[in-house]
């Protein structure tokens, strides 16, 4: 793939991103750098670096893609569907148990995706 100086701008948001940005928040975020990238260029880019494994694309159920770099560490995300915010977490408990039951139904668990939906919990007023 050529890296194109916009390529560059939007491969460096990207991977300062500590969120999961859709298209348009990369947009936003790449043309405060290069006010001529286009949004097709966004679009184009963000394909691009998803089909050569360098992002990975995320829905959560809120109408919209969502991206993160692809990462050696593997993590699990919780969204907060009041908010929209994305925590990711890791949980060797979780891990494990979904080892133990990909092993049960005879299989070796080789990937897996977890996505967890909540709402804050509630205060009790006192």
């Amino acid at each position: 793939m050529r890296m194109t100086d916009q390529r560059r701008i939007i491969a460096k948001v990207l991977s300062n991103a500590d969120d999961h940005p859709d298209v348009e928040e990369v947009y936003r975020r790449a043309s405060v750098h290069d006010a001529r990238i286009s949004i097709a260029t966004v679009y184009r880019t963000v394909r691009l670096f998803e089909e050569a494994g360098i992002l990975e694309r995320h829905d959560f159920r809120d109408g919209r893609s969502r991206y993160e770099q692809v990462s050696d560490d593997h993590h699990d995300h919780l969204i907060d569907l009041q908010s929209g915010k994305v925590i990711e977490f890791t949980n060797e408990e979780i891990e494990q148990l979904q080892r133990v039951i990909a092993r049960e139904l005879g299989y070796d668990l080789v990937d897996h995706r977890l996505e967890l939906y909540g709402m804050p919990l509630k205060k009790n007023k006192q």
